[in-house]
């Protein structure tokens, strides 16, 4: 118990401990507040629907499925880029054209649409559902 006493009375340069903690955890809140308030990297989730209907002339289509999936049918005018390629090829991509990303279901996608944010990517758009929710909704497939 002395030991305690000791600590909480013990003074540094003349600042006593017990003065100095609360400014201490105040400042250790307020980081934690700025930096959660920070922008972090991100993509947005859209549907076929909205891939479907998207008309802008830059946009860029992204399956990253395995090359024997995309031989078996993709959205027309998609590039092929397999998720385990992504990080290391993204630099052939412009970086402001809007990216819709699509794979089988959504899973892939998601993944590289969380790489090309965090590499710097402006407009990434993960495609919800994947192949399975373009061909469910009727839309043609190129092959």
């Amino acid at each position: 118990m002395e030991r305690l006493r000791s600590f909480l009375a013990c003074r540094v340069q003349g600042f006593s401990l017990c003065r100095v903690m609360p400014w201490l955890v105040v400042g250790l809140v307020a980081l934690v507040l700025l930096n959660s308030c920070a922008p972090k990297p991100g993509y947005k989730d859209v549907s076929v629907q909205e891939l479907q209907a998207a008309g802008e002339p830059d946009r860029i289509v992204l399956d990253v499925r395995e090359p024997y999936e995309y031989a078996e049918g993709h959205v027309p005018g998609s590039i092929l880029l397999p998720l385990g390629q992504v990080a290391a090829r993204a630099g052939q991509l412009p970086k402001d054209a809007p990216v819709y990303v699509i794979c089988r279901s959504g899973n892939r996608s998601v993944q590289a649409s969380r790489t090309l944010a965090e590499l710097g990517f402006k407009d990434v758009r993960n495609v919800q559902g994947g192949i399975l929710a373009w061909q469910s909704a009727g839309y043609p497939l190129e092959r």
